[in-house]
């Protein structure tokens, strides 16, 4: 889950590429980068922290030229050291920086191929530097002095012939433009848009329509599984499909909780489709009580992100709606944090209960998943602590029992709740006298609605069918051992003891 962006401008478009990853910062909070370039040289900037935190003036005075792109990160794959920052770059050929948002499944072997028949070196543990250097090989073999659109489409051809997996990236070739392309399922979400200006039109590339938005930017379309969207030096925008065999399969979780409420995702409301998992909701929780006579008295939505879901609920249940808990707005999302001590530290941080919402009341609290339950339990004890008679919790996703493969750092399948355990299992270890699940048809169906075209939704993290139909058992035992909380706590123990020597070298 990370936020890209590249505009191609009539003047510097350092600030608008600023502006772009700060709507885009719920993507990705361990780092932040951004590359600009006038068409000859490239000027760069990228580190570990929140986009207000990498950027100073002085760093944006020396981010001149009018195309760029920026990345916001949090780590899937590699580390979390700021080497493995965004964008990446290579010097051949023409010089090209790269970001991207998602994993390739195959870049074990793509980074061994790059070694021996490229001959060309990784630096870092990341599926993003592979992807970079696939795409510079394909690009150098086009054998073109000035590339041009075709040859750009060339290697992104090549790119889908070779990669596996999610990946929706932005590049930018120096002296030539800005190119991005989506997998051939069109797995992580790209848009892009026009503004016109005196001086021509200026051109968009992200994540998230809603960057397009607060810039001004009219959206054109979401690009289409396997095109690739090139903007050149003169402005000039060229489309191209250069996948066979695509299929429109979005990851249905980023309708969940991943992506902003105010976005639209291959033509489909997010905002729209989180009331619509409500709707659906509400029948599953009357179905839970006999004659469908319930004893809620209200609904409270854990923020942020289930209280679009609980609007709807509660006006289908004919009870309150109210909100019961307060967010400390400068604590990072517990989700993206790295270990689960530092989740559960967090969480009485981050929330405060209102106990007038709760005193005598039995309350219906509405998440938009549950993950590892352990931040919810301390949510439900705290909803007890503030006088609560009973408390019913509904998610607007279903159990999540399978990792997911295509960009999101969920943990290890042993770490999930609901791995091994039954919905009523999961709700005594929560501590709540009721759990109810969305159920992934009604999920399906309520982002469907905005779109009858999509062919069909990854559901991998709730199904365990994964969309790619690459990944196999073996697969997926190393990928539990390496996004292990214990293993993540190790990495990040070597790199802070590798900083460590860094720092008394550099004192010496």
């Amino acid at each position: 889950m990370c936020g890209i962006v590249g505009i191609v401008g009539t003047e510097n478009v350092n600030q608008r590429l600023y502006d772009a990853l700060t709507v885009l910062q719920h993507r990705g909070q361990d780092a932040a980068g951004i590359g600009t370039s006038d068409g000859s040289r490239l000027n760069f900037r990228k580190g570990n922290g929140l986009v207000r935190d990498v950027f100073q003036q002085q760093h944006m005075q020396r981010l001149s030229g009018n195309q760029g792109i920026g990345h916001v990160r949090y780590p899937t794959a590699g580390s979390s050291s700021s080497a493995e920052a965004q964008p990446m770059y290579v010097n051949s050929p023409y010089g090209i920086i790269l970001a991207h948002n998602g994993n390739l499944t195959n870049a074990e072997a793509l980074q061994a191929d790059l070694f021996r028949e490229d001959l060309r070196h990784v630096n870092t543990n990341s599926d993003s530097e592979v992807l970079l250097n696939v795409f510079a090989h394909e690009l150098q073999i086009q054998r073109a002095h000035t590339p041009e659109a075709e040859h750009v489409f060339a290697a992104v051809e090549g790119v889908h012939r070779r990669c596996r997996g999610a990946y929706a990236a932005v590049a930018l070739i120096i002296g030539c433009g800005v190119v991005a392309f989506r997998d051939r399922f069109g797995i992580r979400p790209l848009v892009f848009g026009r503004r016109e200006t005196e001086r021509g039109d200026e051109f968009m590339v992200a994540s998230e329509s809603v960057a397009l938005d607060i810039l001004g930017f009219e959206l054109i379309r979401d690009v289409a599984p396997g095109e690739a969207v090139f903007i050149s030096n003169d402005g000039k925008l060229h489309t191209r499909v250069c996948a066979e065999e695509t299929m429109l399969a979005p990851c249905v979780f980023e309708f969940v909780y991943l992506a902003r409420p105010d976005s639209v995702m291959d033509n489909v409301s997010v905002y729209k489709s989180r009331l619509r998992m409500g709707d659906h909701l509400a029948d599953r929780v009357l179905e839970r009580f006999p004659g469908r006579n319930h004893d809620i008295d209200v609904v409270i939505p854990i923020p942020d992100t289930g209280r679009t879901a609980a609007l709807p609920l509660a006006h289908e249940l004919n009870v309150k709606y109210r909100e019961g808990f307060i967010k400390n707005r400068y604590i990072g999302r517990t989700f993206i944090m790295p270990g689960q001590s530092e989740r559960t530290k967090s969480v009485r941080q981050k929330l405060n209960a209102i106990e007038l919402e709760f005193k005598g009341k039995n309350v219906l609290l509405v998440d938009d998943s549950i993950v590892r339950g352990t931040t919810l339990k301390q949510i439900v004890q705290m909803a007890r602590d503030a006088g609560a008679r009973k408390v019913y919790v509904a998610s607007a996703a279903p159990p999540i029992r399978h990792p997911n493969v295509y960009g999101i750092d969920l943990p290890t399948p042993n770490e999930f709740v609901a791995y091994n355990r039954t919905e009523a299992q999961v709700g005594e270890f929560i501590g709540a006298d009721d759990l109810i699940y969305q159920t992934i048809d009604d999920l399906v169906k309520s982002a469907r609605e905005g779109n009858p075209a999509i062919d069909r939704f990854d559901c991998s993290v709730f199904d365990g069918n994964y969309v790619t139909g690459d990944i196999d058992d073996d697969y997926l035992d190393r990928l539990s051992l390496h996004r292990s909380d214990q293993m993540k706590q190790r990495r990040e123990a070597e790199l802070h003891a590798d900083q460590s020597v860094i720092e008394l070298h550099n004192h010496a």
